[in-house]
C-alpha cells in the first residue's frame, strides 16, 4: 500500500472547532433527516436578516465596472468611505492609502499577521478569543499567548497578567471589542491601559471591531484607533455582521497611529495583497452605500429591535434555569453561557455539546473552542427569534437535568 499523503505539520496547532467535528456531525444528522437548530455560527442571513436593499442595488448598478481586477488595496470609493467613517469617529490623519479591502476580515487578519511575524514571534490574544486569531498566528509561524479575560471579572482583560506575558518576542496585542464570544464591551479606561502597554513596548495594536455598532443598553463602543498615538494601530471591520452581508465577503483593515513607523509594514501588506490580485470587486461597490446610508443596525439593537429581544430571551431563559449562568452580553451577537458548578466532573463543554446535538438536535459551540482554560461554557448566537430561543433552552435544560 502506498503511503498516505500527509497534510502540512504547520496545521497541527491550528484549531477552528466552530466548524469542526461537531458541525460535521450535525451535517451528517441532517442528511439522515433530522432537523438541527444550528447556533454555532453568527450568520444573520440564515435567521431571516436581510442585507439592506440599497447595498444590493449598488452592486447591481456597478456590475459592469466590477469585471476587471481592481487595485490590490480595493476600489477607491470603498476605501474613501472607510476613511470618512474613521474621520467621523475621530481618527484623523488616515487616507485611502492606509486602507485595505479584503475578502472579509478573516483574509485581512491572515495577511496582516503574515506581513508582520517572523518565526517564533508572539502575539497576545484574548482568552476567550475568536479562534481564527490564534489559528492565523500559528499558520504564520507565530505563537499565540492568551491573556485572561476571566468570567468572574465580566470577561474584562486581566491587565496585570497581560503585562507579564510581554517579552522580547512579542509583536502585537489583539483586542476584540465588542467581544466574540463573551459579548463584553470594554471601557475607555481598559482600552487606554492596553494602549499604554502597547506603546510602552512598541507593539502593534490589532483592533477587531467587526461588531462596532452592535451594543446594547448603556454600553458604549470606543474605537481603539482614537486612543493610539505612539504606535501602529490596525482596525478591522466589514460588512458581514453590522450590515448582515456575510456572503459578500468584504472587510477592511485601516492603518492608523504612528504611520511614520508603519511604512515597511504597509509595503509588506501591499505585496501580499498583490499576490492575490484583489478581493471580490462586485461587493466592494456596496461599501460606500453601506457606510454612508441609513444605519439600520441601530433599530435592531434598540429595546424593540429583533436583536435586542432575542438577546433578552436568552438572558431570561438562563435566568429561569437551575443549570446555567450568564454574564449579560453587552455587545455582538452571542451569549457565552456557563454550566452550573454541579456539573463539574460529570459533563464538560465538549460532552455536553455532543449530547445536546445527538439527543436534542441543537448545535452549539463548546467554550474550549475559544481557547479557554476552563471547560464549562458554551456559545450560542443571539440571532434566532425569541420563540426558537425558548425551544432551544428547553432542550438544553432537558439535556442537563439527568446530570443535576
Amino acid at each position: 500500500m502506498e503511503q498516505e499523503i500527509q497534510s502540512s505539520s504547520v496545521l497541527k496547532d491550528v484549531r477552528y472547532e466552530i466548524r469542526g467535528q461537531l458541525a460535521h456531525h450535525a451535517l451528517e444528522l441532517e442528511k439522515r433527516g433530522y432537523e438541527i437548530i444550528s447556533l454555532n455560527i453568527g450568520n444573520p442571513g440564515l435567521f431571516g436578516f436581510r442585507t439592506p436593499e440599497t447595498m444590493r442595488l449598488a452592486m447591481i448598478e456597478n456590475l459592469a465596472q466590477a469585471e476587471p481586477y481592481c487595485h490590490q488595496k480595493g476600489i477607491f470609493p470603498a476605501r474613501e468611505a472607510v476613511v470618512m467613517q474613521q474621520q467621523n469617529r475621530g481618527v484623523l490623519g488616515v487616507s485611502a492609502d492606509e486602507v485595505f479591502i479584503g475578502n472579509g476580515v478573516s483574509e485581512l487578519i491572515d495577511l496582516s499577521l503574515r506581513a508582520l511575524l517572523n518565526p517564533g514571534d508572539e502575539v497576545l490574544v484574548p482568552s476567550p478569543d475568536y479562534p481564527l486569531w490564534s489559528a492565523a498566528v500559528a499558520l504564520n509561524g507565530g505563537r499565540a499567548r492568551h491573556y485572561a479575560c476571566p468570567p468572574a471579572a465580566g470577561f474584562m482583560p486581566d491587565l496585570e497578567a497581560m503585562a507579564k506575558l510581554i517579552n522580547e518576542r512579542t509583536r502585537a496585542i489583539v483586542v476584540i471589542n465588542p467581544n466574540n464570544p463573551s459579548g463584553a464591551v470594554y471601557s475607555r479606561d481598559t482600552l487606554r491601559a492596553i494602549v499604554d502597554l502597547a506603546e510602552q513596548h512598541n507593539l502593534v495594536v490589532m483592533a477587531d471591531e467587526i461588531y462596532d455598532q452592535m451594543v446594547y443598553d448603556d454600553a458604549e463602543f470606543i474605537p481603539m484607533a482614537t486612543l493610539v498615538d505612539d504606535t501602529v494601530c490596525l482596525t478591522y471591520s466589514g460588512l458581514s455582521k453590522i450590515y448582515r452581508a456575510c456572503g459578500y465577503r468584504v472587510g477592511w483593515c485601516v492603518f492608523s497611529g504612528d504611520l511614520e513607523r508603519a511604512g515597511e509594514y504597509i509595503h509588506g501588506m501591499e505585496l501580499l495583497a498583490a499576490l492575490r490580485l484583489c478581493s471580490n470587486v462586485p461587493a466592494q461597490w456596496a461599501v460606500q452605500t453601506a457606510l454612508g446610508g441609513f444605519q439600520s443596525i441601530a433599530e435592531l439593537v434598540k429595546p424593540a429591535g429583533r436583536l435586542y429581544q432575542s438577546r433578552q430571551a436568552i438572558i431570561d431563559a438562563v435566568g429561569a434555569s437551575d443549570h446555567l449562568h450568564l454574564q449579560k452580553p453587552m455587545g455582538a451577537m452571542y451569549a457565552f453561557v456557563q454550566l452550573d458548578e454541579r456539573f463539574e466532573g460529570k459533563l464538560d463543554d465538549q460532552a455536553f455539546a455532543l449530547e445536546l446535538l445527538e439527543k436534542h438536535h441543537v448545535l452549539v459551540a463548546p467554550g474550549t473552542s475559544f481557547n479557554t482554560p476552563y471547560a464549562d461554557h458554551f456559545r450560542v448566537t443571539t440571532l434566532p427569534d425569541p420563540e426558537t430561543i425558548s425551544v432551544v433552552f428547553e432542550r438544553i435544560d432537558a439535556c442537563l437535568a439527568p446530570y443535576a
